[in-house]
Parts: structure tokens; sequence; C-alpha cells
């Protein structure tokens, strides 16, 4: 009994001094610091915040309950601040084109947030921060807590100064990636004073140099450096090999340094990951690499290596991945290679390697999942019976001669297979197709295949099959696939047995290339099981028709490619259905009728070329702000140049850096970059443009009046052919606004007038061609407008070189000699001097006789009386008559 009340008061005490405690607890609840409240506030009024992220963050609340905030539950202090943007990419995007930010948060990025005594993480990534103030962080009281620090992906940021970042004595990581440090800023000497930085990451930051001239860096902890996609152009300096021997990963890919790896490379026995891929690296690989014995990834693929692979490298039992592939590597590979028993990766593709490749090379590497081994001068001699102690995942071949390795078909775990610029046998096809079955990316390119393919289903995800001399009808299609691409080869008969096959799934094909092959019939009206599409190229075949009205089904369509075929009719209207449309390529075929007045705003690409289109060119075609080519060359258009294509503003800025031509497929399942292309006319030459230029091409046509002073307003446009019409009209002095012309043709036209002296500054021009107007008067002078006789001629009113007709102005200077001009310019002399004797003594008389009248009143009174008398007479000599 004793027992169970002594049991029973400690129960009691115990809850009783729970109660307490936990009454005590929340009657001392910590709210956010009064002063961190106000510094947050203030980064907040100078940022625009479209959804509303720092909604919760208002004056009179507890800021460790505002949005992206984390406090330390003891002190309220702001320890955390973490507002990154989400950027989810769409299925598809345009080559080089970035997220959407629209929703990111935008405006000052305020340093004074590092005021925030106690802070240790921030993290304003991949937002749309304009600019970077840091003036008003004041020396005092800066976070000298922080460890994380992330401001990358904020592309239009420019950041003059780094000292700032000196302060932050305990940073651990730094990222800002993407951000444009100016090359004027010492930014080494400012990361080099953080001790405890561990991770430094600086890709894309359009870094110039690498501070060759400085002896040590002063990383004691760093264990990654990440350089990448820069601009450094100096040799690999001697401080980035003077690292501790602390550091596991160094990464420079992607830049462009030029120079020798150093002979030296101390003290970095323990690192892990060697990554220089994508510089202009050359000399050979140096033999201290064989002396990093807890390397486990040497990256080196990209660059300009030359020699053998060293012996030594066989030295790294470590190894997982050896990638040095696209170098300028020869001779044969080194037995030693066979010791990195622990190899994963290796790739050797596109060197000058030479020798022989059989089992003995790749016997040891049990672990093996991807190899790459593609070399003009290599020769592969695998034993037929040998099966390797490997399972791969991926696996390149090029330049394969006589057979494929048989071993290649024991690989059930294979899901990429690339086999380029072979010669080799794929005998028995009906094997090697079945052996296809099983891959998810499928690529045959250059090869000597000369199958028929009539009855081979397809179903990798992507089959790449381009190039291969593939002979036959239409293939069988998967529903899985999602890339096709049989661009060149020689497929013939019509495209319906594919399109029009029913398939027990919902197709998921988004690109489709069958261009330049020997495809007949008609376009089919099969469309509408295939939206998923995306691209569509069916053009040099020898297809016939309309377009069909079921292809405006196809919402999702960016590119239609359908030049150099027989179809003929109009474009039919249904086809606006596709207004996400970036290229229309209908060129070379017999299209008739008006060009569509419907098109959609998100058009890149209109080319017409060679077609039977008639009348006017259509006003709502400056609505189409992103139009960069324009090619309605060779039909028959007539009337005027409409006055408004100053209104597409693409045509505004010449800079190609985001105008690639393709697309990204954004996936779960498959994420993969897609080339596309463009053929244009520009200087003569039509060929296939990979970036779109700013062309307008409206030749060969019955166009009339003057070109509008509004076409002069295009300050991007690069090419400009006019020619082969009855245009007329002088090229106004307002031309030299156009100063990234390259291409400018007025041939075979009426344009008269004088050549203005302002074309002279249009530096960028190579191809002038003036020819067979009514140009007049002396040719200005300039390098590109003086090259050949041959952009004159056909004007009789000009002179001056190029052309051999000299000027009326020039003629008299160039037949006399210098006495007779000494002597003429003596006669003019006297001349000059006596008429000027005459104009003086005339002065003189009449202001003489003048002032006489005016100032004598006598002579005043006498003038007018003559005048009286003079008057009287006339009028009565006029009434007698």
């Amino acid at each position: 009994m004793n027992s169970f009340l002594s049991i029973f008061r400690l129960f009691f005490l115990s809850s009783l001094c729970l109660i307490m405690f936990n009454s005590v607890t929340c009657s001392l609840t910590v709210h956010c610091n009064e002063k961190d409240t106000n510094i947050l506030l203030k980064f907040k009024q100078r940022l625009t915040d479209p959804s509303e992220l720092l909604s919760s963050w208002f004056p009179n609340s507890d800021c460790c309950e505002w949005r992206g905030v984390t406090c330390d539950n003891i002190t309220g202090r702001v320890s955390e601040l973490s507002l990154p943007c989400d950027t989810i990419p769409s299925q598809i995007t345009a080559l080089g084109e970035i997220d959407d930010k629209s929703h990111c948060l935008s405006g000052e990025l305020n340093l004074s947030l590092l005021k925030l005594e106690y802070l240790n993480y921030l993290d304003l990534s991949n937002n749309d921060f304009k600019f970077l103030q840091f003036n008003s962080m004041g020396s005092g009281g800066n976070s000298t807590n922080l460890h994380y620090l992330d401001l990358s992906l904020n592309y239009d940021i420019v950041v003059h100064n780094l000292h700032w970042i000196s302060n932050l004595s305990s940073l651990q990581y730094l990222n800002l990636g993407g951000v444009h440090i100016h090359k004027e800023i010492d930014w080494l000497q400012s990361v080099t004073l953080l001790p405890s930085l561990l991770e430094l990451h600086l890709r894309d930051c359009q870094l110039e140099t690498m501070y060759p001239f400085l002896q040590y860096a002063n990383f004691t902890s760093l264990q990654v450096l990440n350089l990448a996609h820069n601009d450094l152009v100096s040799e690999l300096p001697s401080w980035l090999f003077n690292l501790s021997c602390h550091i596991s990963h160094i990464n420079l890919f992607n830049n462009q340094i030029h120079g020798e790896l150093p002979q030296a490379f101390p003290n970095l026995r323990s690192i892990k990951s060697l990554v220089f891929s994508k510089n202009y690296l050359k000399g050979p690989l140096p033999n201290w690499l064989g002396q990093l014995e807890q390397l486990q990834r040497l990256y080196l693929s990209y660059n300009y290596f030359s020699g053998p692979i060293p012996s030594c490298l066989g030295n790294l039992s470590s190894l997982i991945e050896l990638v040095l592939n696209s170098n300028q590597l020869n001779g044969n590979l080194s037995k030693d290679l066979g010791q990195l028993l622990n190899l994963e990766s290796l790739l050797l593709a596109e060197n000058s390697l030479t020798g022989t490749v059989s089992e003995r090379n790749l016997l040891s590497f049990s672990n093996l999942k991807v190899l790459s081994l593609n070399s003009p001068t290599l020769v592969f001699d695998f034993d037929p019976e040998w099966t390797p102690p490997y399972q791969l995942q991926a696996v390149e071949f090029g330049n394969v001669r006589d057979k494929l390795p048989e071993w290649l078909f024991t690989q059930s775990s294979l899901k990429d297979l690339v086999i380029v610029d072979s010669t080799a046998s794929f005998e028995p096809l009906e094997k090697f197709w079945n052996f296809s079955k099983q891959l998810d990316n499928f690529y045959l390119v250059n090869n000597t295949i000369n199958g028929d393919i009539s009855n081979v289903l397809l179903s990798p995800k992507i089959v790449w099959l381009v190039s291969n001399n593939l002979r036959g009808g239409m293939p069988r299609l998967s529903a899985e696939v999602i890339v096709l691409c049989l661009y060149n080869n020689s497929l013939s008969g019509p495209i319906s047995p594919l399109l029009c096959n029913k398939m027990s799934n919902k197709s998921n094909l988004i690109h489709f290339d069958m261009g330049y092959n020997h495809l007949s019939g008609d376009l089919t009206d099969c469309w509408n099981d295939w939206k998923s599409l995306v691209h569509v190229d069916l053009g040099y075949n020898n297809l016939t028709g309309k377009i069909p009205h079921s292809m405006s089904s196809l919402s999702n369509l960016r590119f239609l490619y359908l030049e150099s075929n027989n179809l003929f009719g109009e474009v039919p209207v249904s086809l606006k259905n596709c207004q996400n449309l970036w290229i229309l390529d209908i060129g070379h075929n017999n299209f008739s009728g008006d060009i569509p007045n419907w098109l959609p705003q998100s058009l890149k690409g209109l080319k017409l070329r060679s077609n039977q289109f008639s009348g006017k060119i259509p006003t709502q075609l400056c609505q189409l702000h992103s139009l960069m080519v324009m090619d309605f060359a060779s039909n028959g258009l007539s009337g005027a140049i409409p006055n408004c294509l100053h209104n597409i503003t693409a045509m505004l800025s010449s800079d190609a850096s985001t105008r690639k031509v393709g697309f990204v497929i954004n996936l779960p399942s498959l994420k993969t970059e897609i080339s596309c292309t463009i053929t244009m006319l520009i200087k003569g030459n039509e060929l296939e443009y990979f970036n779109l230029m700013n062309v307008i091409d409206l030749s060969n046509n019955n166009l009339s009046g003057s070109v509008p002073l509004e076409m002069y307003m295009l300050t991007g446009i690069q090419s400009l052919n006019l020619s082969h019409n009855m245009l007329s009209g002088t090229i106004p002095k307002e031309i030299d606004n156009l100063e990234p012309l390259e291409s400018f043709d007025l041939s075979r036209n009426l344009f008269s007038g004088e050549i203005p002296q302002t074309m002279s500054s249009l530096h960028y021009l190579e191809v002038l061609n003036l020819s067979f107007n009514n140009f007049m008067g002396k040719i200005p002078s300039g390098t590109q407008l003086g090259s050949s006789n041959l952009s004159y001629i056909g004007n009789s009113g000009l002179c001056g070189p190029p052309l051999s007709k000299i000027c009326p102005q020039d003629e008299k200077s160039h037949n006399t000699n210098p006495r007779e001009e000494e002597e003429e310019g003596n006669e003019y002399e006297v001349h000059s001097w006596f008429y000027m004797g005459l104009g003086i003594g005339f002065a003189v008389g009449f202001w003489g006789v003048l002032g006489t009248i005016f100032f004598n009143r006598r002579c005043r009174h006498a003038y007018f009386r003559f005048l009286h008398r003079t008057y009287d007479f006339a009028m009565r000599k006029m009434n007698f008559m």
C-alpha cells in the first residue's frame, strides 16, 4: 500500500511539473526580432511580386511566420531565408529559350539582407532580379554566420563589385552561376578571403580571366570548384594546382581556357573528380594524372589534347569514368587500361586512335556500362564466339568496316545504341531490327545498310535513322515512339500506310521527319490521330495534292516543312487552328491564291518562295512581331510593299543568340534537344541554317511603287532582296540605319537618283547589287561599295570606281596638267579682282547719288518733282492713245 502511494505521489508530482513547464514555456513564446523585421520589410519594398509570394509579409506580424523565413527557436532571430523561384519548363520549348519567369520576384536585390546577424542560409536563386544593390550594407553588422549563399540563375544581374563577399567569413557554399560578373572585377581575390569555403560555383558568369599571375590561392577547404561555361581564355594558372589536398572535386566544364595542363599537380592525391571538358586545352595528357590514386572521374572531352593515351592511367585503380572523347588523341589503346577494374564508362570516340580493338582490350571490364569507340583508323577485330563479362547500357561504334561485333547481340541491358559512319554489314537484318526493340535510343547515321524496312516495327522512344540508304515503303510504328527521323534515305511510296494504320494505344509521336526521300502520293487525311506532333518534315519528296483539312487538328504543331514537292491549291483557312506555328515552309511547290492573312502570332519563319501566289502582300503580316524570315520570292505578287513592316519587332534586333531553329522535349521519360534548319537564299547561296537571320526576300514578283521609308527602320535586318520587280523611287539617306545589313539587292527595277553617301557606313555589307536601274551620279566611296562593277551595270548615269566611266567633275582635273591648272588659277584670280572692282565702283556711285538725294533737301525736292512730271507725261500719253 505504501509503495502504491509512493508511485502515485511521484506520478502526480511529475504531471504537475510538466503542466507548470508547459505554462511557463507558453508564456515565453519567442517572437521575431524587431530589427530583423525591419530589414526584411525594406527588402520587400524594392521588389515586384507578381505571384504574391510575400503576401504574408506585413508589419505588426511575426516575421517568423512569414513565407520563406525560418527563425531560431530560442533567440527568435532570422536564421534562414529561402525564396527560390520554381520554373517548370513546358513540354516543348524553343532552343535557347529561358524559362518563363514572369511569376518570379524581380526588381532590386538589396544585399542589406546580409545585416541579418544570425542568418546562416540565403537562397534567392532562379528569380528575375535586375539590379544588385550592396551600397547600403555598411561596414558593420554584416552576417558573419552565413554558411550558404545562392544567387544563381538571376541572368539579368551584373555584378560590379564583389568586395562584400570577403566579409562573409563563415561562408561554405557560394553559387553565383548565371550572374554576369563584370570582367574588370578581381573576383578571385575576393573569394580567396573565405577560409571556410567548400563549394564555389561560378558557372556561366562570363568570366574572362583566370589570373595566371596569382601564385597561390588560399582555398584551404575547397572541395568543389565550378567555372563552367565562361569565357576564360588564359592558360590554366599555377594557383589552381596549389589547392589543398582536401579538395575532392574540380569542375571547369565548358569554358574557353587555352594552353596546356601544367606539368605538376602537387597535393591532389585525394582528388576524386577532375572535369575539364569543353575547353581549348592542348598538348599531351600529362603523366602526373597517373598519381591521382583516389581519382574516380576524369573528364577531358571536347578539347585539343594530342598524342597517345598515357599508360600511367592504368594506375588509377579507383577510376569509374574515363571520358576522353572529341580530342586529337592518337596511337594504340594502351593495354594498361585493362587494369581499371572498376571502370564503368569508357568514352574514346572522335579521336585519331589507331591499331586494333579486340576482346583483349575489354576483357577485364566486368563493371563496364558505357562504351564509346569511334575513330577512322581504328580496326574492330572481335572473336565472334566471345561473350563479354559486362552488360552495357549504352554503346557507340563508328567506322566499323566489315561486320558488327557479334557480342553486341548478347547485351540484353542495352538501351542506347549509336552506330555512325560504318560500312559494316548489318546482316541478318531481321535479327538486327528485332534486337533494336529493346532500345530506348536508336541512332544510325551515315551507314550503308541498304535494307528494306517496309515490314519493320520500330519501337524505341527515339528512332534516328539518317542517311543510311534505307529502302522500301513506310515502316510500322509503336505508340511508344516519340521521335522518328528517317531523313535522307531512299524510301518510296505513300505515307498513308504509316499514318492511317490504327494503333491500339494513343500515339506519343512529337517529331516526324521524312525529308529527302522519294515519297509519292498525297498528304493523306489521317492526321487526326497524331495530335501530339510538334514537328512535321515531308520536304524534298514527290508528294502531290492539297493540304488536307485534318492537319488543322495538329494544335501543338510548331514546325511544318512541305517544301520542294508538287503540292497545289490554296493554303486552307482551317490551318489557322495551328496557332503555335514557329516555322511554315511551303516553298517550291504550286500553291496559289492570296498570301494567308490569318497566320499565327508566334510565327518566326514564313517561306513561300517559288509558288504561284498572287495579289497584294497583306498588312496583317505586320502584326507578326516574332517574324524573322519573310521569303515570298518568285511568285506573282503585285501592288505596293506595306508601309507597316517596321512593326515586326523581331527585325529590329540582329542578335542571333536565342534564334536557334529547334526545340527541347521535356517529358518525364525523355529530355532531348532537336536542332532543325531552315533553307534561306542569302548572298546568292541557298543553304540550310541552324540559326535564324532577319531576312526579307520579295524578289521576282510584280511589286510596284516606292519602297516605304519605314522599311529602313528595320534596324536588325541582315538580308534584303527586292530585285526583279517594278519598284521605283530613290535610296534614302536613312539606309545607314540598316547597320547589320550583309546582303542588299535592288537589281532590275526602276530605281533612280543618286546612291547616298551614307551607304558607305554599312560595314557588314558583303553582297550589293544595284544593277539595271536608273541610278545616276558618282558611286560613293567605300570598300564594300566598290568591290565589283557588276553591282552597277545597266545604270547609264552612274560613274566613278569601280566603273571605268569617269564622272564629269573628275574628268576636267583628269585631263589637265599642273601648269595649265596654275595658269587657269591665275586667270581666275585676275578676273575675280576685275569683277570685284566693278562691284565696288557701282556701290560707291549708287550710294553717292542716293545719299545726295536723301540727305540734301533741295536735291530731294528736285528729284521728286522730276518723278511727278514724268508720271503726268506718261498718263497723258496713255490717254491720247
